[in-house]
């Protein structure tokens, strides 16, 4: 029995661990790329900023300086698939944004359907950030709420 009872609170230490897991986002273009930031409890995104040219060496310099300074332990890229859920040009080139990521980093790199997420940054009350930075914010806030309803 005790291996049961220390087996079930293993297991949710590692649900809270899951959710306080900081998330940095980023909405990728080869210009600019907008960067968002979770909470420490992985539940609010906010807008951070932007990287300019983020797939060269200073680009990939900055976002690991980022990820260092926001203390993520996740990094999450917006893949923009067509209306049809088709991977063109633009994801092909996110892709390999995010293979050169993961050669550089020490966390987990993901890509997240990002559709829309431009759009509802355009659409929303004009804020200081950046419209590239609220897009990261958008695609942050729907990757959060999609792991949550996964768990």
């Amino acid at each position: 029995m005790r291996s049961r009872s220390r087996r079930g609170r293993s297991s949710r230490r590692c649900v809270e661990e899951e959710r306080s897991l900081k998330v940095l986002a980023l909405d990728y273009g080869a210009a600019r790329t907008g960067v968002a930031v979770s909470d420490a409890t992985g539940t609010l995104a906010r807008p951070v900023g932007v990287v300019e040219r983020a797939a060269t060496p200073d680009g990939l310099k900055q976002v690991a300086e980022l990820v260092d300074a926001e203390g993520a332990e996740r990094v999450v890229v917006g893949l923009p698939l067509t209306l049809r859920g088709e991977a063109g040009a633009q994801a092909e080139e996110t892709a390999a944004f995010v293979a050169a990521l993961e050669g550089l980093l020490d966390v987990p790199v993901e890509s997240f359907d990002e559709r829309f997420t431009t759009s509802l940054a355009a659409s929303a009350p004009s804020s200081r950030a950046p419209e590239d930075a609220r897009a990261a914010a958008h695609l942050l806030e729907s990757w959060l709420a999609w792991t949550s309803r996964s768990r």
